[in-house]
This record gives structure tokens, sequence and C-alpha cells, in this order.
């Protein structure tokens, strides 16, 4: 994830990011949507804790989707929980311009939106106990083995993980790689802070509030399975 110069403090370090930049070629809307709405919709990392209270002009529980891809689980879920505040966090440009756009098209003042590396955002930007859900869908798995250390679900990332969330808050992941899914049960069910909802190893099915997504549909054309995981902060 985030490259880094020195250890500080409270910080999570990690000099391996778990995503590459691809040169995906974004439309001319998407390339305007930066121009005509991030000012409204998008946040620049400040490296700082963020007031979000004063961002939305709203006290509500806030929810944090990583790598949103183009951005349809994220105006779902900000349309069916207006009473929730969204966070996405993406760095692919052309999937947040296609966000940009779907957010104003909606009219939607409940969702923001980052272009950034979620280790950092997470890390600087969110006060520690202040998220009620983290939402990841379908991390890229990294599935050779000589890649494994790229994977976003590392130890260290869910400590940090657990300290941004409130105390009964939820981590919520999904995967259609059974050998990720794995790895997540390994690592998430030894933090200490969460607990696996219907116990260790344990997979639920897919929450009214998780759209099934284009990633889903593909991986169960292929013949994967898919599995949500539940887990909340103690």
């Amino acid at each position: 994830m985030a490259d880094s110069e020195s250890p500080s403090p409270g910080k999570s370090v990690r000099s391996i990011r778990s995503f590459v930049l691809r040169q995906g070629r974004a439309t001319e809307s998407q390339k305007r949507a930066f121009d005509l709405h991030w000012p409204l919709v998008g946040l620049d990392y400040s490296g700082h804790p963020v007031d979000f209270s004063t961002v939305f002009r709203r006290p509500a529980d806030i929810v944090v989707e990583i790598g949103f891809g183009n951005g349809e689980q994220l105006l779902f879920g900000a349309v069916h929980e207006p009473e929730r505040n969204f966070i996405g966090i993406e760095v692919h440009s052309p999937g947040v311009g296609r966000a940009l756009n779907a957010v104003a098209e909606a009219g939607l003042g409940n969702v923001r939106i980052y272009r950034h590396d979620a280790v950092e955002v997470l890390r600087d930007d969110i006060a520690d106990g202040s998220l009620s859900e983290v939402r990841i869908y379908f991390p890229d798995p990294w599935h050779k083995k000589r890649h494994h250390k790229r994977r976003l679900i590392q130890p260290d990332f869910i400590t940090l993980l657990c300290r941004k969330l409130k105390p009964g808050g939820l981590l919520h992941l999904a995967s259609d790689w059974q050998e990720y899914v794995e790895h997540m049960w390994e690592v998430c069910d030894n933090e200490p802070e969460l607990l696996a909802k219907g116990g260790p190893r344990h997979s639920v099915e897919r929450p009214d509030w998780r759209r099934q997504t284009h990633f889903e549909t593909r991986g169960r054309k292929l013949g994967h399975g898919v599995w949500d995981l539940l887990y909340t902060r103690r």
C-alpha cells in the first residue's frame, strides 16, 4: 500500500502497495467530471483528521467503501441508506469519474469520494473510533503466490481498520476467490478486536445492503463461489 518514509507513533506502515495504477482510458465525460463535480463531491487527502460532520453538513453514521471500482455499490448504498454518510476510496481515475457523474446525476448529498491510497486516508484523515462500517468488496486477490504480499487484507491493515471502527462497528468483506477468502479468515479470525458473525471461518448470505456487482456476476459465470464475511469490532 502506501510507501512510507519512517515509522511514527500510531501510524501503520507498509512499503508494498496493494494496487497498480493502470493506464485505463477515461471517457471525455469521466474526465469532465473532475472539473464539474470534484469541488462538491471530491475529498483531497489532507494528512490530518477530518471533521466529516462538517463535510457532510450533518452528523450521521459513516460508512467507508474501499476500492469501489465504478461506484455502483457505493451509489446503491447511498440511495438505499440515506440516513448514513458514505465515503468511497478508489485510486483509478475512470471509475472515480464515473462515480462522480453518477452521484451528481442522482443528486446525492451523502457521498464523498477520495482518489487516493486507502491506507493513507484511513491512517491520517479518519479519526480513531469514528466509522460505523467498512466495506471491501472483491479486492484484487493477487492469486500468484509471489504476489500475496500485495493483498490488501493483511494483519497490519486489519489492525488499522479496527482502530478506525467504533466498538460495535462492522467490517464487511466479500470475495469470489476461495484461496483469498481462506487468507481473509486467517487474518481476521486472529485479530483479537474482531468477532466473526457465526463464528470463525464462517460466511453469510449476501446481505440486502450489498448488490450483486459485475465482479460477482463474472465470478459466478466462471464457476466461483462468492463469500461474504462479517466481523464486529469488539
